[in-house]
């Protein structure tokens, strides 16, 4: 198994998994176009895909599905909820698959399993992705840990962890104070000391790759969300990858 992303953060996340023949995309938050290029830039075309899983309906994470997915014949999975909170965007032309009860599905050779997150959508899921050896952790919008998300994304072999933000650059900024308050309340996003903490509370034996995802540009820098999660696994900062916005993170390998 092997992942890579195509960009992560307010202006758009995407990110392929890929088990022998399967190539899944975890949400679609660019353009047909900008989808495609990035897409290219790993060396893959839109025909390699066999889904696109969505995890909530934010913008920046589905602003491209529902075009992508119906000019390249593409299924799209996603829970009741968030379906409802796109009000009818896909249309009878996509092909739509419900993830119920946050049960877990197979796309061909990849298993993922949902789990649900706190965060300010209609029905969040974020996902582990596995090939029956490996297990790939995803945690890209969550407002706080829950002892579940623990269970879910204990024992992984790689994990992408949210890190939006520095509460003390968050505070100090000029984002609208109500805005700072959706980003760092209960439903929001992890700062760096949660995304840390959440790390530092997994078992994390079989770890290979930890990445740091959906940093802000405004209230963030890559050099204090590694610093947080290496201090959680007491590792080297170099060792913490962190996905970028505009070059996402090239393969990834698991072994």
């Amino acid at each position: 198994m092997r992942f890579a992303l195509l960009g992560s953060g307010s202006q758009g996340n995407g990110l392929v998994v890929e088990v022998q023949a399967t190539r899944v995309l975890l949400d679609c938050g660019f353009s047909l176009a900008e989808t495609t290029r990035r897409l290219a830039r790993v060396g893959l075309a839109p025909s390699d895909l066999a889904a696109v899983v969505i995890t909530h309906e934010h913008q920046d994470h589905v602003g491209g599905a529902a075009r992508f997915a119906r000019k390249h014949r593409l299924p799209v999975w996603l829970t009741s909820g968030t379906l409802r909170g796109l009000e009818g965007l896909f249309g009878t032309d996509v092909e739509v698959c419900l993830v119920r009860g946050y049960d877990a599905f197979s796309v061909g050779d990849i298993r993922i399993e949902p789990f649900p997150v706190p965060h300010d959508a209609r029905e969040p899921a974020q996902y582990v992705f596995g090939d029956g050896a490996s297990r790939l952790g995803v945690l890209t919008d969550a407002g706080h840990v829950t002892a579940h998300m623990q269970r879910c994304l204990s024992a992984c072999d790689a994990v992408v962890l949210e890190c939006n933000h520095d509460a003390e650059l968050l505070l100090a900024g000029t984002y609208p104070e109500a805005l700072k308050s959706r980003i760092s309340g209960r439903l929001g996003h992890l700062d760096n000391a949660a995304a840390g903490a959440l790390l530092a509370h997994l078992d994390a034996r079989r770890l290979q790759h930890v990445v740091a995802a959906h940093l802000s540009e405004d209230n963030n820098r890559p050099d204090l969300a590694r610093g947080a999660l290496a201090d959680a696994l007491g590792c080297a900062p170099h060792w913490i990858e962190v996905a970028d916005q505009q070059a996402g993170l090239g393969w990834r390998q698991l072994i």
